[in-house]
């Protein structure tokens, strides 16, 4: 009988101005904090983290830039600054690979880690798990961590502000949640009562982007917040780090080989994850012979909440960068999830047929 190991944040709030809450929540972990984040990030709550944490108990020891990359010599350079600054508390900030440095940086100092997400370009900022490049950009690997982060702020106000094109990442990526679910899920007969758990998140993500992405565009172009965005937001968030969590990371499929993939070349390699995958989401529905009809649903969808849907809108490609990143895609870890082995012909075509459809579209 196997046992089940579900590791998810102690703590999340959601909402426009939850940052307010930052300096009680650290004062509860510790008096000593260090933030960690990325250049747009920092320059996006910096100033909101330092102002919350001097009205509390919690000392503001430094503040880092990430390094770029979640990468093991970033990871181990931070944890080292860390331990030399006594921190007891480390904040992140920033996008996924910010979080995902920080979120490995605290399990290697055993330190708690506050999340502030500002693009909501992934679900990094909940999940147990740092997806690991090498210095260079180049996907490593899938690191799974055995905690998740201890408080988790998603304040909506930020998040608001940044580009369009994350939040158009964090559909993309969240959509993923659903269609690669039912890619793999079907094929592993009866489900648990967990994984029946981790579908039906997948669901919510679907419907309430189909519902509300659109509007959430919206509010981020204007730059205010509205109550779709929060919908959008606990898609995002809470909804798509619920389905990993209860599948313990076992939902991933073609769409994020996909994107794995395209890390191999330069072109596209910072493109942004999430617009990857929501490409590599029409791919998928494509490789699963889905019908014309289903194909154009998802088609439509992706552009109204502002996702590729050619490969022209992502680089242009030569024939031997395009080869290099299917044979990537095919020897990804995540295209051995699917129910069967997808050869370079069958993804070539359904990359074509995704072209094709939307054109039509």
């Amino acid at each position: 009988m196997q046992a089940q190991n579900i590791i998810s944040p102690a703590q999340i709030l959601r909402g426009p101005g939850v940052i307010s809450k930052l300096g009680d929540i650290c004062a509860l972990m510790g008096t000593r904090a260090l933030v960690i984040g990325g250049h747009r990030g920092l320059s996006a709550a910096g100033d909101k983290i330092r102002h919350q944490l001097e009205s509390s108990a919690v000392e503001l020891v430094g503040s880092e830039w990430f390094g770029g990359e979640s990468s093991e010599a970033n990871i181990s350079r931070l944890a080292k600054i860390v331990k030399e600054k006594k921190a007891d508390i480390i904040i992140g900030v920033g996008g996924g690979k910010s979080l995902d440095t920080c979120k490995a940086v605290g399990v290697e100092t055993s330190v708690p880690v506050v999340t502030v997400p500002t693009i909501a370009a992934t679900c990094a900022a909940v999940t147990p798990l740092t997806i690991r490049y090498h210095d260079d950009g180049h996907f490593r690997d899938l690191f799974p961590l055995p905690q998740a982060p201890a408080a988790v702020i998603i304040d909506s106000e930020i998040l608001a502000t940044a580009p369009l094109r994350w939040l158009a990442a964090g559909l993309g990526d969240t959509l993923a949640k659903w269609y690669e679910f039912r890619a793999i899920s079907g094929h592993h007969g009866q489900l648990s009562g967990v994984a029946r758990s981790s579908s039906a998140n997948s669901r919510i993500c679907y419907d309430l982007i189909e519902s509300y992405g659109p509007a959430a565009c919206d509010a981020v172009r204007a730059g205010k917040p509205n109550a779709e965005l929060d919908q959008v937001l606990d898609a995002i968030f809470m909804f798509a780090g619920l389905t990993s969590l209860m599948s313990s990371g076992a939902h991933a499929a073609a769409s994020h080989a996909i994107y794995e993939g395209f890390t191999v070349c330069d072109k596209t390699r910072e493109f942004g994850h999430g617009l990857l995958v929501g490409f590599g989401n029409l791919c998928l529905l494509a490789l699963e012979n889905r019908s014309d009809e289903e194909l154009l649903e998802a088609i439509k969808l992706a552009k109204a909440c502002a996702v590729p849907l050619r490969l022209s809108e992502i680089a242009k490609l030569t024939t031997d960068e395009l080869d290099s990143i299917v044979q990537a895609s095919l020897h990804a870890p995540d295209m051995a999830n699917m129910p069967g082995v997808v050869t370079a012909q069958a993804l070539y075509a359904a990359i074509s047929r995704v072209e094709e459809m939307a054109e039509r579209g």
